[in-house]
């Protein structure tokens, strides 16, 4: 089972759904080009539209847009003595996401991001932990809401994720141009694997790199990147996905010095 993009959570209201995905995007996009202050913010907003829904979700009516409680920690923790609704997914609805939306805020509020008086700088360390905890809670709704498996929930992130470099550019019909030619192919097809997180296929790789010869990309370009292990390519299904090792590249060697 594969979501459709546009219809995932629909049963949410718009004027929750939209700044959901938007905000998350937001974190995404900051997080890819290293702006860790920016990034950190966006994950206050994000949980309050999470914290919005959830309430909406327990009691029955959502509210037509997002609204910050007075006390995020005591109006979270109280969801959890409301009645079990019984429906799938009440327990994490409940307990699990509540609770994990606080650390969250309480970067946003006290880890120098919200406010002068924070004990620590913005960085990398708390950057990515809102990143990965954005992606985990934002996951478990589409899980929860239809009633799918993790994995099949996080291909559906991977797909809202789309983090965008200022290196990048999208004319449509599905290409993505990286900007700077300068760069090899080899880092051009990395950097758009690092944007899509997801598996790509090698002929939308070769098409946004306008490589001549296909054949030759697959084998010279993506077979010498497997090799070096910045991606795994797929070969039987013709398909690329960025590791560890490649993201490493693209952001200490690409995209740092551009930031920096």
């Amino acid at each position: 089972m594969r979501l459709d993009t546009d219809k995932i959570l629909k049963s949410i209201p718009d004027g929750l759904r939209v700044p959901l995905f938007d905000t998350y995007r937001e974190i995404a996009s900051n997080y890819a080009e290293h702006r860790w202050e920016p990034s950190e913010l966006n994950g206050g907003k994000f949980c309050e539209v999470v914290y919005t829904i959830l309430d909406g979700a327990i009691s029955g009516t959502f509210a037509t847009e997002p609204s910050k409680p007075p006390n995020m920690k005591a109006s979270c923790l109280s969801l959890e003595a409301r009645p079990a609704t019984g429906r799938p997914g009440d327990r994490s609805l409940r307990i699990l996401l509540p609770r994990s939306i606080l650390p969250l805020y309480e970067i946003r509020n006290n880890r120098g991001v919200g406010h002068v008086g924070g004990d620590v700088d913005p960085n990398f360390m708390d950057a990515t932990a809102v990143y990965a905890t954005a992606s985990w809670i934002i996951s478990e709704l589409i899980r929860v809401f239809h009633e799918v498996s993790t994995s099949e929930a996080q291909e559906a992130v991977d797909a809202l994720s789309e983090r965008k470099l200022p290196l990048i550019w999208s004319p449509g019909s599905g290409l993505r141009r990286v900007l700077d030619t300068d760069l090899s192919i080899s880092d051009q097809a990395l950097i758009l694997l690092h944007q899509s997180v997801a598996w790509v296929s090698d002929d939308e790789l070769c098409s946004s790199v306008e490589y001549s010869n296909p054949s030759a990309f697959r084998n010279k370009i993506l077979g010498k990147l497997h090799v070096d292990r910045m991606i795994e390519y797929d070969k039987p299904h013709r398909r690329a996905r960025i590791s560890p090792r490649g993201s490493r590249h693209v952001e200490q060697v690409i995209i740092a010095p551009r930031v920096n």
